[in-house]
C-alpha cells in the first residue's frame, strides 16, 4: 500500500501556480529593450493628455467627478465611509486599440481616499517629507531619503520591498514634480528615473543587478496624483502606471492575474497608508 502524502486537490494547483512565479524570472529571456520603453513611453503620453485636460474641467478637478453621476455617487459615498477606492484603468491608441509593450506588461491603477478634516497644508507637509516614508509606507517602502529640492522640485531615493511568494528589493530614483493651483487645489507628477533589482539584499554579498537585465518585477513607475480640499477634508488620488517583464504565452493565461494583482496591492497600501498617516495629524492637531 502506497502512504506517501498526497496534496489536496484544491491545493496542488496553487502551488502549480507559485512554483511558476517563483520561476519565471528564469524563463524569460527578454531583456528591457528600446521598443518595450518607446510603447510604455506612447502610452504615458497618452494618459497624461487625458489627465491635462480633466484638471482644466471647471469644478471637476478630480478623476472621480468625470464618472457618470450613479457611480460617481457611490463612489463619493463609498470614500467619505472611510473606504478606499481601488479601479483599473486603460489608456488606448489613436485607433482606439490596446497598447502592448513587446516583452513587457503595464498596469495602470487609479486608487483614492477621503480623510476628513484634513487640509491640503497637512497634506503636502506629509507627501513631501519624503525622508520620513519609510516610516509611514512599510513594509513596502524600507528606506526613503530625500536627495535634493529645487521649490516644488523634489528627488528622491526609495528602497522597495516586495514580498510575493518570493522577496524582491529595487532600489530606485525618482523626479517628482508639484503644481499648486490654488489654496485648496494641487496635483503631482512623479516618474522613476533609475530602477535596479538589489540582489543578496541586506547581507554582505548585496549588489544591484544589471538595470534592465534582471527579473523585470519593475521597469519603470510614474504616479500622478491629485489633491483636493473640499467637503470638510481631503480627497486624494493617485494613478500609477508601472511597467514590468511580460510573461511567456505557454504560462500567461495561469499567472497573468496573479502578476497584476501586485501592483494593485501596492496601490491599495499606499493609499491606506496616506490616509492614516494623515489622519493621525488631523487627530493630533485636533488633541493640542
Amino acid at each position: 500500500m502506497n502512504h506517501s502524502p498526497r496534496l489536496p486537490k484544491m491545493l496542488a494547483p496553487y502551488l502549480f501556480v507559485m512554483m511558476l512565479v517563483i520561476q519565471t524570472p528564469k524563463l524569460l529571456g527578454t531583456d528591457l529593450t528600446p521598443q518595450t520603453l518607446a510603447a510604455f513611453s506612447r502610452y504615458v503620453e497618452l494618459t497624461e493628455t487625458r489627465i491635462s485636460t480633466e484638471l482644466k474641467r471647471p469644478g471637476q478637478f478630480l478623476y472621480v467627478d468625470g464618472l457618470p453621476e450613479v457611480r460617481r455617487g457611490q463612489v463619493l459615498n463609498l470614500l467619505r465611509s472611510g473606504e478606499i477606492f481601488i479601479e483599473r484603468l486603460s489608456t488606448p491608441d489613436s485607433s482606439g486599440k490596446e497598447i502592448v509593450p513587446p516583452g513587457g506588461m503595464l498596469h495602470h491603477w487609479l486608487g483614492a481616499v477621503f480623510i476628513p478634516g484634513a487640509t491640503l497644508g497637512q497634506t503636502l507637509e506629509l507627501v513631501e517629507d519624503y525622508d520620513h516614508h519609510q516610516d509611514i509606507y512599510r513594509p513596502e517602502v524600507v528606506g526613503s531619503k530625500l536627495v535634493s529640492r529645487n521649490g516644488d522640485d523634489f528627488r528622491i531615493f526609495y528602497r522597495l520591498r516586495k514580498k510575493k511568494v518570493i522577496t524582491v528589493t529595487l532600489n530606485s530614483d525618482h523626479d517628482v514634480y508639484y503644481f499648486p493651483v490654488d489654496s485648496t487645489h494641487c496635483y503631482s507628477h512623479s516618474y522613476s528615473t533609475r530602477i535596479a533589482e538589489v540582489a543578496d539584499a541586506d547581507t554582505p554579498q548585496e549588489h544591484e543587478k544589471p538595470i534592465g537585465h534582471d527579473g523585470g518585477f519593475l521597469w519603470r513607475i510614474n504616479s500622478y496624483w491629485r489633491f483636493e480640499e473640499k467637503g470638510g477634508g481631503m480627497y486624494i488620488e493617485c494613478e500609477s502606471i508601472s511597467l514590468t517583464r511580460g510573461l511567456p504565452p505557454v504560462i500567461g493565461i495561469i499567472i497573468k492575474k496573479f502578476v497584476t494583482e501586485i501592483p494593485r496591492e501596492s496601490l491599495m497600501m499606499t493609499m491606506g497608508s496616506t490616509r492614516s498617516a494623515l489622519l493621525a495629524r488631523v487627530q493630533a492637531a485636533v488633541r493640542k
